[in-house]
């Protein structure tokens, strides 16, 4: 994966920390929510390193014994961690949790909390623009398409802002048949029941009449365009709230 430059003050201090005691025998923890950068942060540290899963402790033990430097990953995964010795070893543990055991602490030489992406507004602008370009490319969309900051979803950090990314970008470049091929294959996959073709009507009116409200900002006007009462209209926005 490429390493995304980081504006923000706290990640920058974790890469100085860690970079200035790559090449000592230490132990370090990078705990935090899981997909906020964790992993990339320690490749850029340890590009060589030998990794491993904490959800296999033989092959972490094992990993110890014959190398000097080696990322472990999935370390809350890691019950018996006592059995883990890093004596005259460079680690990186990460650890997918905004908790841990007590007695971890003593067990590494420097502790380091991952900052989330909401704590990280300035680097946001940056992940969108680099993760814009990318899917750009992957799909092969050669107009100037645009991600607005409030289509981004931030929940889960750099996962669900890669993906509602792709999505609105995907989205807003889909062709009627493309949107029709979509539908046959949901349909195929929820094509049961005796109701289904009022049950499959609001898939084609609620988004039909949220974005005419968006545009419009009248019911008036929108029921206008639509060429429907108005009063039905005023139902079909009850009926799907």
């Amino acid at each position: 994966k490429v390493y995304i430059q980081s504006d923000s003050k706290k990640v920058n201090q974790i890469y100085q920390s860690l970079l200035s005691t790559k090449d000592l025998y230490v132990s370090s923890i990078l705990y935090g929510k899981p997909y906020t950068g964790k992993k990339t942060l320690a490749k850029k540290i340890y590009p060589k390193a030998v990794w491993v899963s904490g959800k296999d402790l033989e092959k972490v033990v094992d990993s110890l014994e014959k190398y000097d430097q080696v990322v472990i990953t999935d370390f809350d995964e890691i019950i018996n961690f006592d059995s883990i010795n890093f004596n005259n070893k460079s680690i990186i543990a990460i650890y997918n949790g905004e908790r841990f055991h007590p007695r971890l602490e003593d067990k590494f030489a420097f502790i380091y909390k991952m900052p989330r992406l909401s704590e990280r507004s300035e680097d946001i602008e940056n992940l969108i623009n680099y993760f814009t370009q990318e899917a750009k490319e992957l799909l092969n969309i050669v107009d100037d398409v645009t991600v607005a900051l409030d289509e981004i979803d931030i929940n889960e950090d750099f996962k669900s802002l890669k993906s509602s990314i792709y999505k609105h970008l995907l989205f807003k470049n889909i062709s009627k048949d493309d949107l029709m091929l979509a539908l046959s294959c949901y349909f195929n996959e929820h094509y049961d029941g005796y109701n289904i073709y009022k049950e499959m009507l609001e898939i084609f009116e609620k988004p039909l009449l949220k974005t005419g409200l968006k545009i419009y900002k009248s019911q008036l006007k929108l029921a206008e365009i639509l060429g429907i009462n108005r009063n039905t209209l005023r139902k079909k926005l009850n009926e799907y709230s």
